[in-house]
């Protein structure tokens, strides 16, 4: 558990990017980013698309780089 938890933390801390305005633009409660980034659920499979297709609205960089930590 925690891959997927710790490329998304580190990306939004690297980003500048809130929590909230991920989920905002994911459209799931901010409750679900912050057990990811917390490690304390891991993102389904599904989810981890729709993390990449939210931080590519926000930033692409931010997508790629969660890509890039994800897969290692």
């Amino acid at each position: 558990m925690g891959r997927a938890g710790n490329a998304l933390q580190q990306v939004l801390e690297a980003y500048g990017i809130s929590q909230n305005k991920l989920a905002v633009t994911m459209g799931t409660d901010r409750a679900n980013v912050n057990r990811w980034v917390k490690e304390l659920r891991d993102p389904a499979g599904d989810v981890i698309f729709e993390i990449k297709e939210a931080l590519k609205q926000i930033d692409s960089e931010a997508a790629e780089t969660f890509v890039r930590l994800y897969l290692g």
